[in-house]
């Protein structure tokens, strides 16, 4: 049976807008993008985040420019239950809430993407700054993976563009029925077309 996989994005349905995280003790992380950058995090130690439009609170979002994975615990025991080992969970304090809430850090980065059957992809400068960026995208339209090629993984991000969130099928179902997600589900396996927000 094929395996089917999606990309987890930010909805276009009233919500909140939280800020990107940062230490609990003031000042910011000095690489604040590592929260997105697919690897194994040390304890960076507590970590807050402010709330800047009250808007409708979701049980997953996206915080700050960084596109920071910002989880209710529902959500959090989804990840706890059927991806351990591709998710890491750090405790967020959001400014004002009494629930729980953590950064979902997908820590697996494979060379999963589809390039043949991408829609198009803008790569960065080859003399571009920063040496990570070389030979990755800046965007990929009509982003397709091969699920051949996902080494068992079920949350992950691909190499070459690491911005995607990926979660395999069951863990869109699971994501689901936790309900009240400020997030959508685009489809990167199989033929084009068909997303859905939940």
């Amino acid at each position: 049976m094929e395996r089917h996989f999606y990309w987890v994005d930010i909805a276009d349905v009233p919500q909140w807008y939280i800020t990107t995280p940062v230490p609990a003790s003031g000042g910011k992380f000095e690489e604040p993008w590592m929260f997105t950058a697919g690897r194994v995090l040390s304890d960076p130690g507590p970590i807050k985040a402010r709330v800047r439009n009250q808007g409708v609170r979701r049980t997953f979002m996206f915080a700050g420019v960084e596109r920071v994975p910002i989880v209710s615990e529902g959500v959090a025991n989804v990840f706890r239950l059927l991806a351990p080992d591709d998710v890491q969970l750090l405790p967020v304090t959001v400014e004002s809430e009494p629930e729980r809430y953590f950064i979902a850090n997908a820590t697996k980065v494979v060379d999963c993407i589809d390039e043949v059957n991408c829609e198009g992809r803008q790569p960065y400068d080859q003399d571009d700054p920063h040496p990570e960026r070389r030979g990755a995208y800046r965007w990929i339209s009509g982003l397709r993976i091969d699920p051949a090629r996902t080494e068992g993984t079920r949350v992950l991000r691909p190499m070459k563009f690491k911005i995607a969130f990926i979660v395999s099928e069951e863990v869109k179902n699971a994501l689901e029925q936790v309900g009240n997600l400020g997030v959508l589900f685009d489809r990167v396996t199989g033929p084009r077309g068909g997303h859905g927000v939940t």
